[in-house]
């Protein structure tokens, strides 16, 4: 059975001379068998060659930390795990999450149609407070047909004028304007030096559509006199005591006539005061 086993070689030697194949073309058929027949060596895998040793080291830009502090004062706490470590403030400029007292400020102009910035913030300072709450000269007091007394509107500007300066106070709509039948109102606000002082909703009737405008100007002019009693401003006009004791000193009742209807009636006016169109005295 051993004789009978032929290797590679000599099995392609005894083909090749019962086929008579050239010797040329044997060889390089011969060659591949053996490499055939040679058993593959055993794989390796890869290995990361090590660096080269006279490659120079890059030198660190970050100083190893000490092993330990050189005294208790020097020593810091490790901070407990989940805490930020604060960072002092750098040339005087706050950390970022650090709290605030001031109110920031955005830069943008306040809406005066809402805000109430300011409001009961601080009082007035005494020689404001004197100006605004002074009594009433009677001489600057008028006295209406039906006896209601009242300070003219522009008295009350001076008075605001002479508490705040021109320009340190100011009248902002808090509305639009509502026309009604014969009758125009509006809200304003009473700003003084950027605070919110007071509100108040003026009013004021009119006859005729071109009448509107100026009714507009009157509706003002009484918000301004209706905001000013809450810095004080003429408050003896409130108070029913001193009106009637200002009408029995400075005032008086008078029968007069209609110029055009010659209706009789009595009205009030001032001591020192004459009757105006459209009345004449009557007898």
């Amino acid at each position: 059975m051993a004789s009978r086993t032929l290797t590679p070689i000599r099995a392609a030697a005894r083909r090749a001379r019962t086929i008579s194949i050239p010797q040329s073309q044997i060889q390089p058929s011969i060659r591949t068998l053996v490499s055939i027949s040679k058993p593959k060596a055993a794989f390796t895998p890869y290995t990361k060659a090590p660096a080269s040793t006279t490659a120079t080291a890059k030198p660190s830009s970050i100083p190893a930390a000490p092993s330990a502090a050189s005294s208790p004062a020097e020593a810091t706490p490790a901070a407990p795990s989940g805490t930020r470590t604060p960072v002092p403030a750098v040339s005087g400029v706050p950390l970022p999450d650090a709290p605030s007292s001031e109110e920031p400020n955005s830069g943008e102009p306040i809406d005066w149609t809402q805000s109430y910035h300011g409001l009961g913030t601080s009082a007035f300072s005494p020689e404001t407070a004197t100006v605004l709450q002074a009594r009433l000269n009677p001489e600057d007091i008028e006295v209406k047909p039906d006896g209601i007394i009242y300070l003219p509107e522009i008295k009350y500007r001076r008075i605001l004028n002479t508490a705040f300066g021109p320009g340190g106070w100011g009248l902002a709509p808090r509305g639009q304007l509502m026309v009604h039948e014969r009758l125009v109102t509006r809200d304003y606000a009473l700003v003084v030096h950027g605070r919110f002082v007071a509100q108040a909703r003026g009013e004021m009737s009119y006859f005729s559509e071109e009448g509107i405008s100026t009714a507009a100007e009157g509706c003002k002019s009484n918000a301004l006199m209706r905001c000013c009693k809450d810095l004080g401003i003429a408050s003896e006009l409130w108070d029913p005591r001193y009106i009637r004791k200002f009408m029995k000193e400075h005032a008086m009742q008078v029968w007069v006539e209609h110029v055009t209807t010659k209706k009789r009636k009595q009205i009030w006016l001032r001591k020192d005061d004459e009757i105006r169109y459209p009345f004449k005295k009557t007898s």
